[in-house]
């Protein structure tokens, strides 16, 4: 090894949901909105002017910031904008994580807190979770650095209620607890109402999936004051203009339509219940969930069999090859046209198998 090689930080990276490019595909492995944006989002693209592409953006994102304070009902300053809630994380891990005790996490859970924790050299623990994929809580009381958890949880689609979160936070008053809620809106409580309570905790949320703007980068913490002001002292020392001009105008223009925001949905948790039930009625086990995604097996087939016919037939799923998890398929929710294709190409397997 040369001596410049001993230099370079390794680490194993984050390996994101294929993105795959075919005719006629169905694309359920990336838990993208199956609806485009509001329309508003739309007219309001259509009249920005191409001249604010030369101009930087604010530095400080104020106008998406105040929308959304005014939207979560908090104060501009307890407000952070991140490019998606990936960049919000990350930042907070740097800020935030930086004991040399472990930050706690589950043994199941978004992939990527393994990668920040592993590039920012935090140590890090994971608490397995049950049988059932649910969270011990009283893993959570022993002394550590930090704590995140997802809720709901990816990818078993598994949420907790308020209760529980504020039982973490009154065993952990003296680290940072971040609650990452990036599918909350699919029938999840947020943690939001608990932050005048508790000023050590980050609510992290994100417009990938409930608002359809995956492509445009939008991630958002809400939390105590001295948190935000900390995120951004360290997102100034990185980069200054981290969201782009369009970001921040589409981004408001998406708050503002509550009634589309709603509608939409509404539409994915019914086409999600009944995707569920037809599946339960073909013999699969599908955890309750309360996120735009399934996570579902079957005790007679191997979920990669099922995931290779699917993608012979264009429909694209999630199949996570770890520890407990290995016979499972995480199915994103479609629209009813699409989520109709992908039960008749599960019927069409198990007549094959039967």
């Amino acid at each position: 090894m040369k001596d410049w090689e001993k230099n370079i930080r390794i680490v194993e990276p984050y390996v994101p949901g294929e993105q795959p490019n075919f005719p006629e595909m169905i694309k359920l492995n990336t838990n993208e909105n199956p609806y485009p944006p509001s329309p508003r989002v739309q007219k309001a693209k259509e009249e920005l002017s191409i001249d604010i592409l030369r101009l930087y953006p604010d530095p400080t994102s104020n106008l998406l910031v105040e929308e959304l304070a005014n939207y979560y009902g908090r104060k501009k300053e307890q407000v952070f904008v991140g490019v998606g809630s990936d960049d919000v994380l990350s930042v907070a891990f740097l800020t935030f994580l930086n004991s040399k005790k472990p930050i706690l996490f589950p043994d199941i859970t978004y992939s990527f807190y393994s990668v920040w924790a592993d590039l920012y050299r935090i140590p890090y623990e994971r608490p397995a979770v049950d049988e059932n994929f649910q969270i011990n809580k009283e893993d959570y009381y022993k002394e550590n650095g930090g704590i995140i958890f997802a809720n709901p949880n990816a990818p078993t689609s598994i949420s907790v209620d308020l209760e529980f979160i504020e039982d973490i936070l009154e065993h952990n008053q003296d680290v940072i607890v971040i609650v990452d809620e990036a599918y909350i809106d699919f029938g999840g409580i947020s943690a939001n109402s608990l932050i005048d309570r508790y000023e050590n905790l980050l609510v992290v949320q994100t417009f990938s999936k409930s608002r359809s703007m995956a492509g445009m980068r939008i991630g958002f913490a809400m939390g105590n004051e001295r948190l935000i002001k900390a995120m951004n002292d360290v997102k100034y020392s990185i980069n200054s203009y981290t969201m782009n001009q369009p970001s921040l105008y589409l981004g408001v223009e998406a708050i503002k339509d509550e009634d589309y925001f709603r509608e939409n949905i509404n539409k994915i948790i019914f086409t999600r219940e009944n995707t569920k039930n037809s599946l339960e009625k073909l013999g699969f086990d599908v955890l309750d969930s309360k996120t735009n995604f399934l996570f579902i097996s079957h005790s007679q087939y191997k979920a990669e069999d099922i995931f290779a016919e699917l993608r012979e037939n264009k429909i694209f799923v999630r199949h996570f090859n770890l520890p407990r998890i290995s016979n499972y398929l995480r199915v994103t929710v479609g629209t009813d046209a699409e989520m109709e294709c992908f039960i008749r190409s599960i019927e069409e397997f198990l007549l094959k198998r039967a």
